[in-house]
């Protein structure tokens, strides 16, 4: 496991340049699964952007990349803003990888991030408590087995209002039956 000060210089390297070049952002991911339901290790950090920002500065975002300890294939990173798909960038100095998406997953999750203290006396802007549970379905649905945990997790410490909200959202996104399918099952090991 990499020590707490490891993510925090990664991620405050990259949260600089992001906010030199006004790109918007939220953090997601493990990260929200920590924040909104239980501690657990996570191996990356998980970054969405605002898509136009994002390929509006592009290339001055590539040349802030490129005086960095972060490698990245400059042409990857075209081809995803432009393709709307994730692409990473390695830190060179702490061994942690960037997981960054040029779009938001859900329509709008930017303009309703919440403001998390992340590290001791650092605050920047996560994926709301509904936004990270449907994104967490949304992962479910493509097989990732660590959300279903974290998912039942942000679930426990919802208020009504916020669960009113996950099911309205999960039924618009087509994804009732594997909601319902996730709250059932346990997460104790049984013999």
């Amino acid at each position: 496991m990499f020590p707490i000060e490891s993510f925090q210089n990664t991620l405050l390297k990259f949260v600089a340049i992001l906010q030199r070049q006004k790109i918007s952002f939220h953090l997601t991911g493990g990260i929200t699964g920590v924040a909104y339901g239980e501690p657990r290790l996570t191996q990356d950090i998980d970054i969405v952007l605002e898509n136009k920002a994002t390929f509006d500065k592009l290339n001055p975002l590539i040349d802030e990349l490129g005086k960095s300890d972060f490698i990245f294939s400059a042409d990857s990173i075209k081809q995803a803003v432009q393709n709307e798909k994730m692409f990473q960038l390695f830190d060179s100095v702490e061994a942690l990888k960037l997981v960054v998406y040029p779009r938001e997953m859900i329509e709008g999750e930017l303009t309703r991030s919440n403001q998390v203290e992340i590290f001791e006396a650092i605050t920047l802007p996560i994926a709301s408590r509904i936004d990270a549970a449907i994104s967490k379905l949304l992962w479910i649905s493509k097989g990732s087995h660590k959300s279903r945990r974290d998912f039942r997790q942000i679930e426990l410490r919802s208020n009504k209002s916020e669960m009113e909200r996950i099911r309205k959202m999960a039924e618009e996104l087509k994804v009732p039956a594997l909601l319902n399918e996730v709250l059932s099952e346990s997460d104790e090991i049984i013999e």
